[in-house]
């Protein structure tokens, strides 16, 4: 038996490859599915089934695909429904791969169709659990991603949660390792472990939302401060549920090359947006007009999906010469497969014909020192709430950048604001947004606040209500 993690950090996400005696599964898959069938084929086994934990908002899956070019079965868990093939598995139902064996155990709460699989090895021991984004470490999974598919409200789905958790998980063995399907920084939960495997044992003893007295507190406690869905959350359950373009068709479509002409033409033509995917600093140098700034070295295909929103828009790309193919690969992950090209050449070809560009009006954080007045300088603090309540500039308000589209209405176009965000990519995402819709009224800080903590400025840890949003 093998058991292999295949984690991608952008997305936090966690797939499993799993063989035994010359037959193989894979849970949770990527929808990029040529590194599969090459490990499939490297190893000489056969796939047999792709579990899939429940329908993911936050990616597509590339369980369609993946079934396709090897036949393997696609299972899903009590109360699915597909517009696909698949079998549609029963509480406890057994699934033997090679010498081992899989049961599904239905744990809906997440979202009602959610399933944990329990592996028991060759001896008819319980091994571990696959989780999916019923049981992180340090966290369980949201409940308020399924309500409107449900018909329940978020207590009444963390009640259903709480129940799986006690009467399907909590009853294992301490020494059965959890296999989550995120790690920290997805938006599938709030308080995740930058770890990504662990003992059942030890998240009986550490994991919060474990360790609540009664379903009451539980429900309270996981559902305490979460943050609105990202916007193409719901484009991706849907895409899970009833299919999808093959990846690579929309790869090949995606990777168009065109000269600074024909790109011009088609941003005109089309009405596509342009993402610009080169480093934060780079694009604030200069950039083609009204382009979007979302760097592929960061967070990228979270932020894409959270602030562009609608997979349907079409895209123009401008990246680095050589990541094209990487850059539409990551966007088929979270759904937006209307790529219709990217700046051949890179940004490099746009300046070669003298073509108009823009910039960000940056500066060092020793600028931003000899500038700031305090009572005086109005500055925006893009992190997240709990960033900017650990400490910030004094007398800064705080303006999620996942929020933006609440805030940005209120901006007086007249008043001139600095704008920061922990390092500096947030904050150029938001510069570029600004810019796009037509606000020049603001000085975005290179390095962010782990640059600004080096200087003299005023910081505090104190949160004035009046500085936070509403």
């Amino acid at each position: 038996m093998n058991i292999e993690q295949i984690y991608t950090g952008c997305l936090a996400q966690g797939a499993y490859y799993i063989t035994s005696n010359g037959e193989a599964a894979i849970i949770d898959p990527l929808r990029e599915i040529q590194p599969y069938l090459e490990r499939l084929e490297k190893d000489g086994v056969t796939l047999k089934y792709i579990f899939e934990t429940h329908f993911h908002a936050d990616f597509v899956s590339g369980h369609l695909d993946l079934a396709k070019a090897t036949g393997a079965d696609i299972v899903f868990g009590p109360t699915a429904q597909t517009e696909f093939e698949s079998i549609v598995a029963k509480d406890e139902q057994v699934f033997e791969i090679g010498d081992i064996k899989i049961k599904l155990m239905h744990t809906p709460g997440h979202t009602m169709e959610s399933s944990t699989y329990l592996l028991i090895d060759a001896d008819g021991k319980d091994h571990a659990i696959f989780s999916g984004d019923t049981l992180f470490l340090g966290d369980v999974g949201r409940p308020d991603l399924a309500q409107k598919a449900a018909s329940m409200t978020q207590d009444e789905l963390a009640g259903h949660l709480y129940d799986s958790l006690m009467t399907k998980i909590m009853p294992l063995a301490d020494d059965v390792i959890v296999y989550p399907a995120h790690g920290a920084g997805s938006a599938c939960g709030k308080n995740m472990m930058k770890e990504t495997v662990d003992t059942l044992g030890n998240q009986k003893k550490m994991n919060y939302a474990l360790n609540q007295p009664n379903k009451e507190a539980f429900v309270a406690a996981v559902t305490d401060g979460l943050l609105p869905p990202p916007a193409y959350f719901g484009a991706n359950v849907a895409m899970n549920k009833t299919g999808y373009k093959n990846v690579d068709d929309v790869i090949k479509t995606g990777l168009n090359g065109l000269s600074p002409k024909e790109f011009e033409a088609a941003a005109e033509g089309t009405g596509a947006l342009i993402l610009d995917t080169r480093d934060n600093g780079d694009f604030a140098k200069a950039f083609i007009p009204n382009s979007v700034s979302i760097g592929i070295g960061g967070d990228f295909a979270p932020w894409v999906g959270a602030m562009i929103g609608d997979v349907q828009q079409p895209l123009l790309l401008v990246t680095e010469p050589g990541m094209e193919e990487e850059v539409v690969i990551r966007l088929t992950r979270v759904g937006f497969d209307n790529v219709i090209g990217y700046l051949e050449g890179g940004f490099e070809s746009w300046t070669k014909e003298n073509r108009e560009t823009d910039k960000v009006d940056r500066i060092t954080p020793a600028e931003f020192e000899n500038r700031f007045k305090l009572e005086e300088s109005i500055v925006y603090d893009v992190r997240k709430e709990t960033e900017y309540e650990a400490e910030h500039v004094d007398e800064a308000f705080s303006r999620p950048l996942a929020s933006m589209n609440d805030w940005i209405k209120d901006i007086n176009p007249e008043e001139h604001f600095f704008m920061h965000c922990a390092g500096g990519y947030r904050s150029m995402i938001a510069a570029s947004i600004l810019q796009s819709r037509g606000y020049r009224n603001f000085t975005e800080i290179e390095g962010g606040m782990a640059a600004i903590a080096e200087t003299k400025l005023p910081k505090t840890d104190y949160v004035c209500a009046s500085k936070t949003m509403s």
